[in-house]
């Protein structure tokens, strides 16, 4: 199978033949090794975890230093991140470099042409499968720096902690409430071993080790957004942790006492439950005897029926008129 956005790059495949190819972006499916047989050569930069493992010879990073003839990168829903994938691109090409734009009209890829044209020549080529198809010529190197797309924050809820995130990670700009929720029912106590899975900016993470210095913390996510800024987090406010790539427990080695979680709940635009399904299915393989699995969610999701299907007993520690902080013992 592949996406709608692969579906439309197919019908113009004479476009690649024999030319060096990139795919960067939102690229989620096999195509690159179908095109694989029409071009010179496939590299596949992402910054997701989760597709990165699922594939060979993946470049899972922050940003990449690599040339091709042809860029074909696969719109976000992010914007911000986009413009930060697309100006790092750009500023390591060449005058006259290639680019393909693919992505759902849905998630705004119209916006592509004002973005790009201060740079080069743009124009839509194809529109199909709900998507927009739009062809790039670069004329002028933009500027990239990495250090202007920090974002810092603060809140009275995280006594003096500073958060540090990039573009595209979760609660970037500011302490989102179901973290805030879940913040409010940590205390003194924690210790032992916990893991923040999903950790995004590093928020819940920091903030259980700077109130219980003694603990020792791990935090995961699948996008290098995300972990690079939950190690600049601790890095920054003087504080140690450990933090690593991981599509949910597939690289999570050992017993935690504590598994907290505000997981994401969104794929794209669309809904999916598939990670807190895996969450919660497999908790327990993860937990120290006594140990305890904390999330926040949305207080309509079905999260109750699946933490009782596998642990049993739940409580709510916490609750609003939208979230819930639920909690379960193995």
């Amino acid at each position: 199978m592949i996406s709608l956005e692969s579906e439309v790059l197919e019908r113009h495949l004479p476009l690649f033949h024999g030319k060096s190819i990139l795919f960067a972006g939102g690229i989620k499916d096999q195509f690159p090794q179908k095109l694989a047989a029409h071009s010179q050569s496939v590299q596949i930069w992402s910054q997701y975890f989760d597709y990165a493992k699922s594939q060979s010879a993946v470049n899972f990073s922050v940003e990449f230093q690599g040339q091709a003839d042809l860029i074909l990168y696969y719109w976000l829903k992010n914007k911000q991140e986009v413009q930060f994938q697309l100006m790092q691109l750009l500023a390591n090409a060449q005058e006259g470099q290639e680019m393909l734009i693919i992505g759902e009209n849905r998630c705004g890829v119209r916006s592509v042409e004002k973005m790009l044209s201060p740079f080069g020549d743009i124009a839509k080529i194809d529109s199909a499968r709900r998507c927009g198809l739009y062809h790039f010529s670069l004329k002028k190197l933009p500027h990239f720096s990495l250090n202007r797309y920090w974002k810092t924050y603060h809140h009275p809820q995280l006594q003096g902690l500073t958060i540090h995130s990039l573009p595209g990670v979760f609660s970037a700009n500011k302490l989102d409430t179901g973290t805030a929720l879940l913040l409010s029912t940590l205390n003194h106590a924690i210790s032992g071993k916990v893991l923040d899975l999903g950790c995004g900016a590093g928020v819940i993470g920091s903030m259980i080790k700077k109130m219980n210095p003694h603990s020792s913390v791990t935090m995961s996510d699948i996008h290098a957004m995300a972990l690079e800024s939950a190690h600049k987090t601790l890095l920054e406010n003087q504080l140690e942790g450990e933090v690593l790539a991981s599509d949910v427990f597939s690289e999570i080695k050992g017993k935690f006492d504590l598994i907290i979680s505000n997981p994401p709940f969104h794929d794209g635009i669309d809904t999916a439950y598939q990670a807190v399904k895996a969450l919660i299915s497999q908790a327990k393989w993860h937990l120290n005897q006594g140990g305890e699995l904390r999330i926040v969610a949305n207080g309509f999701l079905p999260y109750p029926d699946l933490l009782q299907q596998y642990f049993g007993e739940v409580n709510v520690l916490a609750q609003t008129s939208k979230f819930k902080v639920y909690s379960v013992k193995n």
